[in-house]
């Protein structure tokens, strides 16, 4: 059986980050990322659930997660999977649109989380191999205005169907919620300062946040955290230090989130800035 391993890079001065890894073992708790993700999967097969349901992505499929898209992720069996995936931030992203289109660029949504489409790997791949490879920065340039243009062509829609009132409410208490959880990462917020900011009881601010975000609030404070721990990381901050500011117990309690978060250490994280 083959060993788990990881390699990771990032801009160090843009929201573009890059992995390629290999997992048997390894099971991804449920996260999200503030960024657009789109991955293929090389060899094997990993399933993960997504917006309420399974899926299985294997060689040459497609990942695309919207930002805040909370998934999780394994092997679908024991000879593992390998796969390469970035992250590229909204703004990276309507940048690259408002340019190829000479206005201003739409957020875009990618309805499917797994996509069957060889030129749009092919397009992901050669993305990937340009960001982690000894490219010139024109080259990286041209890769990400190619992939991003490629990957909106072929899977995004424009924008999400109109709410029925029923679910907009639903959706108007979660973002309530979730905005007092943003204002305060750090805080000790209880389910009744939530209940208290979205009007309503604390059973309906959880089923409301579980069905418009996938996920209980209390994981989604823990994804603010680490994502703070990853900002005061790549700024330079020691790393127990940053675990302690990002409201982790120690730095033991932070690396357990983070490999199960994003399948690298945080020292991994820090040293793959370039």
């Amino acid at each position: 059986m083959a060993q788990d391993w990881s390699r990771y890079w990032r801009s160090a001065d843009q929201p573009l980050e890059a992995m390629r890894a290999h997992f048997t073992r390894h099971r991804y708790h449920r996260h999200s990322h503030e960024t657009y993700s789109f991955g293929v999967t090389e060899e094997g097969a990993q399933a993960f659930t997504c917006r309420g349901a399974s899926h299985t992505s294997a060689t040459g499929m497609v990942l695309a997660f919207n930002p805040d898209d909370p998934h999780d992720g394994h092997a679908a069996d024991e000879l593992g999977f390998t796969y390469r995936i970035v992250h590229i931030g909204p703004e990276l992203v309507t940048g690259v649109l408002a340019d190829a289109t000479g206005g201003r660029g739409a957020l875009p949504l990618f309805p499917r989380p797994v996509v069957e489409d060889q030129v749009l790997a092919r397009d992901l791949l050669g993305l990937h191999r340009a960001l982690i490879g000894p490219a010139t920065a024109l080259r990286r340039e041209e890769a990400l205005t190619a992939a991003v243009a490629s990957i909106v062509r072929r899977a995004a829609v424009r924008g999400p169907r109109p709410a029925e009132a029923g679910e907009r409410e639903t959706r108007r208490v979660a973002e309530r919620a979730r905005a007092r959880l943003r204002e305060a990462p750090l805080a000790d917020v209880t389910a009744g300062d939530l209940a208290a900011a979205a009007g309503c009881s604390r059973f309906a601010v959880y089923r409301a946040f579980r069905s418009v975000y996938g996920m209980a609030p209390s994981d989604y404070q823990r994804q603010l955290r680490l994502r703070h721990a990853r900002t005061l990381i790549g700024q330079g901050t020691p790393l127990s230090e940053a675990a302690v500011r990002a409201g982790f117990a120690d730095q033991s309690h932070l690396t357990r989130w983070f490999v199960r978060s994003y399948g690298i250490t945080p020292g991994e994280y820090r040293n793959a800035a370039r």
